[in-house]
């Protein structure tokens, strides 16, 4: 497989800038595997493919406010930090990606807020765009992160060039969003309101919950043509032992186990047994999924509509079948499907 394969001209306003007005009021296109047929449908119609007993693997990870912006200090330039990762929650230390990135050397200080409330200092250049900050600041941990919230905003995906307003806080964000942690969230989540998961247990569906923080290695651009030699960012995951005896039970039952997203499917393929059990997990992944690939837990998937030559959209050809998703796609972009973050989604049973 090479990157130049997953190549194809996606029109500028088929890009979602803004969530339909109701989560569950998407569209839906539903894949079928085994005879090539596709559907057209609502998200909200997705209850009438899980009955008793079918399960779904959701990703609680919630997205914390990871864009700030800042100023330089002596020229104050204007400086964008994207808080990537904390790595010492004593020392105030955290990885950030800068921009613009040829402005700041080791040793520079950046203020944030209205009365400069907030002081950094560069201290290690990490990648070419990114750094290493240690804020200064002397007030309890609690403190710190309640000024980082009140600073940050809700980090939406650079193709939507409008800035983030105050709806896009509830909703980049799946209603069941628990464990923070996440710079983006996991989109194949933001379809589901409370109402359609409640209509979904009562049905019998089952919920199992696992937490991928996403980081940007999800996004991040694939630059070599040969597939193989494409590295992943690691990207946190925690699978309980409790979720493991749910998919587990259900994948012997022969009932659905659907990956809702992406981000669940590298979680689980993480943390496979020799016999094909998904086991307790804690740790990080870098899993990198791609045709051809035997997948071993789930055997049911939604997800959103992704950009081209994506690492994502690499996975779900694996899922879905190479060709089968290429002619879905083509179908997408003919139908005038929304895509990406805020976009449509797709059922692969």
């Amino acid at each position: 497989m090479k990157l130049s394969m997953f190549k194809f001209n996606l029109p500028k306003e088929l890009l979602a800038e803004y969530p339909s007005k109701n989560r569950e009021d998407s569209r839906l296109m539903v894949i079928e595997r085994t005879t090539g047929k596709i559907s057209h449908k609502k998200f909200k119609d997705i209850t009438n493919y899980f009955d008793d007993g079918d399960v779904l693997i959701l990703n609680d990870t919630k997205v914390f406010p990871a864009r700030m912006y800042g100023n330089k200090e002596k020229t104050g330039a204007k400086i964008e930090v994207f808080l990537l990762r904390e790595l010492n929650a004593e020392s105030r230390l955290w990885d950030v990606l800068v921009d613009p990135a040829r402005k700041i050397r080791i040793g520079n200080k950046l203020y944030f807020g209205e009365n400069d409330n907030l002081v950094a200092e560069v201290i290690d250049n990490t990648t070419s765009r990114g750094r290493t900050l240690r804020f200064l600041y002397d007030g309890s941990y609690e403190e710190f992160r309640k000024i980082l919230y009140d600073l940050g905003e809700t980090p939406l995906p650079k193709y939507i060039k409008r800035e983030a307003e105050p709806e896009d806080t509830e909703r980049y964000q799946t209603v069941f969003a628990k464990n923070e942690g996440a710079v983006a969230a996991p989109t194949a989540g933001l379809h589901f309101s409370r109402e359609l998961l409640k209509r979904l247990e009562i049905k019998g569906v089952r919920f199992a919950p696992l937490t991928l923080h996403i980081g940007l290695g999800t996004f991040r651009n694939v630059e070599v043509e040969d597939l193989t030699k494409h590295k992943t960012e690691s990207e946190e995951v925690l699978i309980s032992s409790d979720a493991c005896k749910i998919i587990n039970s259900a994948k012997e039952r022969k009932k659905r186990v659907c990956a809702v997203g992406t981000t669940v499917m590298r979680g689980i393929e993480t943390s496979v047994s020799t016999n094909g059990q998904l086991n307790p997990f804690i740790g990080w992944t870098n899993k990198f999924i791609f045709p051809p690939y035997d997948f071993s837990i789930a055997n049911c998937m939604i997800t959103n509509f992704h950009m081209p030559e994506s690492t994502l959209l690499m996975m779900v050809s694996a899922f879905g079948g190479y060709d089968l998703i290429n002619k879905a796609y083509k179908e997408a972009i003919k139908e005038k499907y929304r895509f990406y973050s805020y976009g449509d989604a797709m059922l692969i049973i």
